[in-house]
């Protein structure tokens, strides 16, 4: 009699229970991927070769090979916190040492680095000081948290509807202080090298019909000696861009605040000149004053995003993401993370969004993909194969019983 087909049942039922026990276990573990447990049919080598009325003594367990399909995605108030949706993992570093996880639960500790709940450090581009990606092999990624240095203007562009319907006045009669001697006036704040921000007050002064002068002021200071005007605009019968527009005019100050002095170039060269009211649109202007970092999200191609009380924002760095040709050939490490073998092949790292890597979604994290209505069924049917496993022993047992009992 043989009890080895019975026993290597009752085996590979208890490997599966251990398998769905694992399984239900991580239900909400973020970033798990399930197991399966795969098994093989045994038979004996024969002295003679196969034959056809062979029977096998059994089953023995094959693999147990993790399900690497897509968890449902759960929002978090952690901007810190990050789900892939797709294919790759986050590459994260343990003093040089690499592995690979699922779980985008992160945080920032004390030296400004990404890390997981085992203190591994999320690796990718780092960026310079101007936002500047650095090109080359991911590094731990480290968030600056100084304060964005200001930039001086340089640059401010305008367009403004200019009333053809304005009679023309004197520009030697010229006077900020009054608004009798010019028609219309725009301003828009700039800054110098200290961040600090000055007022500059554009005043528009119809002198002949087609043409208007325009005067500047700085902090209420004319940048010229009056009644120079800053620029001169001369439009064509159909009210259209300037006919003729000299070089950009060149707007200087010295601030007092002990900044550098101020020169920046004033274009209001795309103006028009209407039958109609005054109007300006948003000028476009380069500088800023300093600013301190008030938040920081990722985008879905793995750019960390800092945005400043200035208003102001910069790439902080970017996350990258690695994949491999056969997943299922990692080994498994436990917390979470997986490293490479030489079954796995060689990871491929790239950014976020681009090839077979998926994109990230920041405040998120990827739940565990186990289903727990199939596991509870799974878990029924493990216990009714090991049920019936045994049952095959017993009658194994009544028969060898019964031959022990013949006379």
């Amino acid at each position: 009699m043989s009890f080895q087909q019975g026993l290597s049942g009752l085996n590979a039922a208890s490997k599966t229970l251990e398998v769905i026990g694992n399984n239900v276990s991580n239900a909400n573990t973020v970033g798990f991927k399930q197991s399966r447990a795969e098994f093989a049919d045994v038979f004996a080598n024969s002295l003679t070769g196969s034959g056809t009325s062979q029977i096998g003594i059994g089953t023995k367990i094959a693999t147990v090979a993790q399900q690497f399909t897509q968890g449902n995605i759960s929002s978090t108030n952690n901007p810190l916190d990050i789900a892939i949706n797709g294919g790759g993992f986050f590459r994260m570093s343990n003093d040089g040492a690499i592995t690979y996880t699922r779980n985008g639960q992160f945080q920032m500790d004390k030296a400004g680095y990404i890390v997981n709940s085992q203190g591994n450090r999320l690796t990718g581009y780092t960026a310079d000081i101007s936002g500047v990606l650095t090109a080359g092999a991911p590094s731990e990624l480290n968030i600056n948290t100084s304060d964005l240095q200001p930039m001086a203007t340089t640059e401010v562009t305008g367009i403004a509807n200019l009333d053809s319907r304005k009679t023309p006045l004197t520009a030697a009669g010229f006077d900020p202080t009054d608004p009798t001697t010019y028609h219309n006036s725009t301003a828009v704040t700039v800054y110098d090298s200290l961040g600090n921000a000055h007022n500059v007050q554009s005043f528009f002064v119809k002198t002949s019909a087609n043409v208007w002068d325009i005067f500047t002021t700085a902090d209420g200071v004319p940048t010229t000696v009056l009644p120079a005007p800053t620029s001169t605009l001369t439009f064509n019968g159909t009210g259209i861009a300037p006919t003729s527009v000299p070089a950009l005019p060149t707007v200087n100050f010295t601030p007092t605040t002990g900044a550098n002095p101020v020169s920046l170039t004033l274009d209001y060269s795309d103006s028009t000149q209407f039958g109609s009211d005054f109007s300006t649109s948003a000028p476009v202007k380069d500088g800023y004053s300093s600013g301190s970092l008030a938040s920081f999200s990722t985008s879905d191609n793995g750019m960390i995003i800092g945005r400043y009380t200035n208003g102001q924002s910069r790439v902080l760095g970017q996350v990258v993401l690695a994949n491999f040709s056969n997943p299922n050939g990692l080994q498994s490490l436990g917390g979470n993370a997986w490293a490479e073998s030489g079954t796995s092949g060689d990871p491929t790292v790239g950014a976020p969004n681009t090839g077979t890597f998926g994109v990230l979604q920041s405040s998120a994290v990827e739940d565990s993909n186990v289903d727990l209505t199939a596991e509870l069924v799974n878990m029924i049917t493990a216990q009714r194969v090991y049920q019936a496993n045994a049952q095959t022993i017993k009658t194994q047992d009544q028969v060898l019983q019964t031959l022990v009992n013949l006379r």
